[in-house]
């Protein structure tokens, strides 16, 4: 009986375990690792995994988006890649400007936003270019105008056409002109416009006499007094012989054109503009017909204040994707329309409107359906603080420069004349001589001028410079659906 009790008292056995459950425990897991039951996540957890995965799923869907976007746009030209070209052919040549952005140290954001965002669809249309970059404020208008200068040269037969030894395709002055006709412009945000338009206007209105930058401001500055010498340095002079100077290189007159050799010594310049007959240097009465130009909105978002724009940017790049292909859809199609400007009379300054103050920031005004106001928005989102001390920056460090070039004047003069000996840290670190100093500044000048001429030319309240010339002239590129709809229009009508 005593042992029937003590059976019945034993825990009854454990069914064999058997399946997966098995197996797993035999390879070292813990038994409790296996006994555990899926919960869901504490609070904390469950919102980093929906933020997370919002944000991510987000980003992946814009990708997306992206991808088949472009692919769409792919797909409409590829068959302009693959027509046969013949052996003498040359394809389809596109310039692109673009300048650079007011406040922003990177010079190329517009060339970014071209490569990124265009180019695959010129390229999927087997489609060249050629980028002209703008690395300080001016460089566009400036590279235009000389552009413009020469081509004018050429054609009133001053300037000979230069060709490679081999008669290539393309190599005559009429075959580039046709083929830049052909090709088209690509103008890369509202700046852009403004220096190219600029650089259109001086090259069709000054004369044709090759310009020497350097030259015509080391003539301006021949004259400023800054490396003058002071009255009581030239007093107290050493004499030689019957009361002679001792001759120094400071007392050597400035050169205009190299700060190495003498003046007396170099032949006179040309006399280019003398040498050209008025007839031929006086601006042209009109223009030739001029490459269409596909206008590209572009904005550029910097600083702390615009840090949200930003984050929308990255989160919403399928929309600039769509601008992009869309905007190199129009160039590739080829269909466009005059370039619209207001009627001549508006730039006629009328006696009851000479007062007028013109407003500070004609972004905010109302917009007119030209073309002069493309992408006037953008100008709004310039850094503040860059566009009031932009000039002022500029007074600042050149006035900070001619301060310390004072010392260093009379250093290299003392040097120079042996009035005293070089210290040891002058004879490990020489200091600059006056030669090169005059070269520095000149250096130093020739960028202050240039970003001064270019910061008139794309402050946000100077408008886009015009010429009555270039009426019928200029044309832009359109939307072919549009050319599309208007032809279906009138067939109906």
């Amino acid at each position: 009986m005593s042992s029937n009790g003590s059976e019945s008292t034993l825990a009854a056995p454990q069914p064999p375990k058997s399946g997966v459950r098995t197996v797993l425990q035999y390879t070292g897991i813990p038994p409790s690792w296996l006994d555990k039951r899926p919960r869901l996540p504490s609070r904390n957890w469950l919102i980093f995994l929906s933020v997370t995965s919002t944000v991510a799923g987000y980003y992946i869907y814009d990708r997306q988006q992206c991808k088949k976007i472009r692919q769409e746009y792919v797909e409409k030209v590829k068959d302009l890649a693959e027509q046969p070209m013949g052996s003498m052919e040359l394809p389809r040549l596109v310039t692109v400007y673009g300048a650079k952005w007011v406040g922003d140290q990177e010079y190329d954001r517009s060339m970014r936003y071209f490569r990124k965002y265009v180019k695959p669809i010129l390229v999927a249309a087997a489609i060249d270019y050629d980028m002209v970059k703008g690395r300080r404020h001016g460089d566009i208008a400036r590279h235009v105008e000389d552009k413009v200068r020469k081509e004018r040269r050429i054609m009133a037969g001053l300037e000979q056409f230069t060709t490679g030894p081999l008669p290539l395709p393309g190599s005559t002055f009429e075959e580039k002109r046709q083929r830049e006709l052909d090709g088209g412009i690509v103008i890369v945000g509202r700046h852009t416009l403004k220096e190219f338009m600029a650089g259109l206007k001086r090259g069709w209105s000054d004369g044709l006499q090759p310009v020497d930058r350097e030259e015509l401001l080391a003539r301006a500055l021949e004259s400023d007094g800054k490396f003058d010498e002071p009255e009581t340095e030239l007093a107290a002079e050493t004499t030689v012989g019957d009361g002679e100077p001792i001759p120094t290189p400071s007392r050597i007159p400035s050169s205009a054109f190299s700060v190495l050799s003498n003046p007396a010594l170099r032949a006179p310049p040309p006399k280019a503009a003398q040498s050209i007959p008025d007839h031929l240097n006086a601006p042209p009465a009109e223009i030739p017909p001029q490459p269409p130009m596909l206008l590209t909105p572009f904005t550029n978002y910097i600083g702390l204040t615009q840090i949200p724009l930003m984050i929308w940017d990255f989160f919403n790049e399928r929309y600039k994707v769509a601008e992009g292909a869309e905007a190199a859809y129009k160039l590739i199609r080829g269909n466009s329309r005059p370039f619209t400007a207001p009627p001549a009379d508006a730039f006629v300054v009328q006696a009851g409107d000479v007062d007028t103050p013109e407003p500070s920031k004609p972004y905010q005004a109302e917009l007119s359906p030209t073309d002069l106001d493309f992408d006037r928005e953008s100008e709004s989102y310039y850094k503040k603080n860059v566009v009031r001390d932009f000039l002022s920056e500029i007074e600042s460090a050149r006035n900070a420069y001619y301060k310390s070039l004072v010392t260093k004047l009379e250093i290299a003069r003392a040097l120079s004349r042996g009035t005293r000996e070089p210290t040891k840290e002058e004879k490990e670190n020489p200091p600059p001589t006056e030669v090169e100093l005059r070269a520095e500044r000149l250096k130093k000048e020739l960028r202050w001028t240039a970003d001064e001429e270019g910061w008139d030319i794309v402050r946000p309240d100077k408008d886009v410079q015009w010429d009555e010339r270039f009426r019928n002239k200029l044309r832009v590129y359109i939307d072919p659906f549009v050319e599309e709809d208007a032809g279906s229009k009138s067939t109906a009508s």
